[in-house]
């Protein structure tokens, strides 16, 4: 009996060795899974939404623990990211080159270069939306109440940009500064005219709004476009197609940056080659789940970056046949 409870009791210590081992590394350290932090952007915008997608696509096929939290958007991100809260975060291209070259946005904070990109993600559109009727082109918003996001943020830069495209200034419009949610409240409320919400389209704020009111995109094409694109390079043109949203019967031409994820200078090539490959190995899956999926591709990930790539990014890309810059 004595014999048989000892040879239990070494089973069952030998079991525990095997289980120990397997949980450490090969000086015997017990392995640490990564956890990272994803900033995304307001709860009624594409960036939390498609955030929290990526974010269980990056846990279940690289093991890493994503934690994808609500934040201002893309220079509160930038921010994070410096600071150590953050280690990935979605931004707009032209915000991470202002933080890059310490201009703009970022131009009295200075110049932020403790980021890398992984990859560009999707169509970020400047859309005007209204329910005025006498709104028909960006020149009829003088005078009127506007909503041109935050101050310093990506969203208040393309406002103005469009704005002086159109030989209109801050000054000569009504400027609040409101996110997304409050934005289209605001618009429903009549306490504002219009908006300007720049997001991949559809945008959920945009979707609820011209699902219960009367609201319609104001293009952002002709002249304007012409000399917006002629003036800054980071905007392209683009149509949201009819039917994007409830009630837009025809396409409507705007401009577009680029959603882009970036991450830590600091994380390992190893962590960002895994999270880039379980973006790029799973897009038909992410695309089921979130319809911005449809614009993931090699070539739309690494093209139009004036910011270097992470190493792990770069070593994925390069495996695709695609070589970029990176740091």
């Amino acid at each position: 009996m004595k014999k048989r409870l000892l040879s239990l009791l070494l089973v069952v210590v030998f079991v525990f060795a095997l289980v120990a081992c397997g949980n450490t590394d090969g000086d015997g350290e017990k392995k640490k899974s990564t956890k990272m932090t994803m900033g995304t952007g307001g709860t009624a915008g594409t960036y939390y939404g498609y955030g929290g997608v990526l974010g269980q696509y990056i846990k279940n096929k690289a093991g890493i623990e994503v934690t994808v939290v609500s934040t201002d958007g893309s220079k509160a991100n930038i921010q994070g990211i410096d600071a150590g809260n953050y280690q990935l975060g979605t931004v707009q291209s032209d915000v991470m080159a202002y933080a890059w070259e310490g201009t703009r946005a970022f131009k009295e904070d200075g110049k932020v270069d403790s980021f890398r990109v992984v990859a560009g993600l999707y169509a970020e559109s400047v859309q005007l939306i209204t329910m005025k009727k006498d709104i028909k082109t960006v020149a009829d918003l003088k005078g009127k109440t506007v909503s041109i996001g935050a101050p310093g943020s990506g969203v208040y830069f393309n406002a103005i940009d469009v704005l002086e495209a159109a030989g209109l200034s801050e000054k000569d419009i009504k400027p609040q500064y409101q996110s997304f949610a409050d934005s289209t409240d605001a618009l429903k409320d009549g306490k504002i005219d219009a908006a300007f919400i720049v997001a991949g389209a559809p945008t959920p704020a945009i979707t609820e709004l011209c699902t219960t009111n009367d609201a319609y995109l104001v293009p952002i094409d002709g002249a304007v476009s012409k000399k917006l694109m002629d003036s800054c390079p980071f905007y392209t043109e683009y149509v949201i197609p009819a039917g994007t949203y409830e009630g837009q019967d025809k396409d409507v031409t705007t401009v577009t940056v680029k959603a882009t994820l970036i991450v830590s200078a600091s994380a390992t090539e190893e962590d960002v080659y895994n999270l880039t490959a379980a973006i790029f190995d799973n897009i038909d899956a992410i695309k089921a789940e979130n319809g911005k999926g449809a614009e993931l591709s090699v070539e739309n990930a690494t093209s139009g970056m004036t910011v270097p790539f992470h190493k792990g990014a770069a070593k994925y890309f390069k495996e695709k046949g695609v070589e970029v810059e990176a740091k």
